[in-house]
């Protein structure tokens, strides 16, 4: 069946985001770009990603979906879309860190960046296959690489999920379903403007945190769980 979008799979590339926008930008069609490695990867704020043996490296980029008000709930709608399938076609346990990150067994497991730029989107996002020795903080979907699921197909399906929520609305993004994979929530947390604990995840996707002065909703910036994370 045709997908809604083309499908570019590389070897290797500098980085998914940039192949993915500039080949949005000369057909005008949306479009996945998977890469088995990249070389100028980079994650929020311009942090490089670390290589691990094998990995699922993509991006999807797009006219944008949602309202420009709207797309704070990008990360975590796709944080969604990639725990489902994750879940469906490893069998892991998946847990989310607000707002960009996949987690295994307390450790990163994969991350999520969105750019923005005009009347499109860029949604990237990457996930450790296997990884025989990972730093403390990381983990991969598999211990043996001969179980590793497959990066084309991991990313296909993340992709055909999250169309499948932005189709539905930015009012019926699945919130639930992320307040309760979400390992933030119950955790001291410490952002620019301050510390407390996160409580909830509001309609519009910001960390509702109880500070000592109350209620504070955090919608941009670092926060850090307190032991780590």
């Amino acid at each position: 069946m045709a997908t809604p979008y083309d499908i570019d799979h590389l070897a290797e590339v500098a980085s998914t985001q940039d192949a993915a926008s500039q080949r949005r930008s000369a057909s005008g069609r949306a479009t996945l770009v998977i890469a088995d490695r990249q070389t100028s990867g980079r994650g929020r704020s311009g942090r490089v990603w670390l290589e691990p043996d094998t990995a699922m490296y993509s991006s999807l980029a797009l006219a944008r979906p949602w309202p420009h008000d709207r797309l704070t709930l990008l990360p975590l709608a796709t944080a969604i879309a990639v725990r489902r399938v994750l879940v469906a076609l490893a069998g892991v346990a998946v847990d989310l860190k607000w707002p960009n990150d996949l987690l295994r067994a307390d450790r990163k497991l994969g991350g999520i960046l969105v750019e923005a730029s005009g009347d499109d989107v860029v949604i990237g996002c990457g996930v450790n296959l296997t990884w025989s020795r990972p730093p403390s903080f990381a983990i991969a979907v598999h211990d043996d690489p001969a179980e590793a699921v497959a990066a084309r197909e991991l990313a296909s399906g993340w992709v055909n999920e999250l169309l499948g929520i932005l189709d539905a609305g930015p009012d019926a993004w699945p919130r639930s379903e992320y307040v309760d994979a979400c390992a933030t929530l119950g955790s001291q947390v410490a952002w620019d403007g301050g510390t407390g604990l996160a409580s909830s995840i509001d309609g519009s996707g910001g960390l509702v945190v109880e500070t000592s002065a109350g209620t504070e909703t955090v919608v941009a910036g670092d926060v850090h769980l307190r032991g780590g994370l």
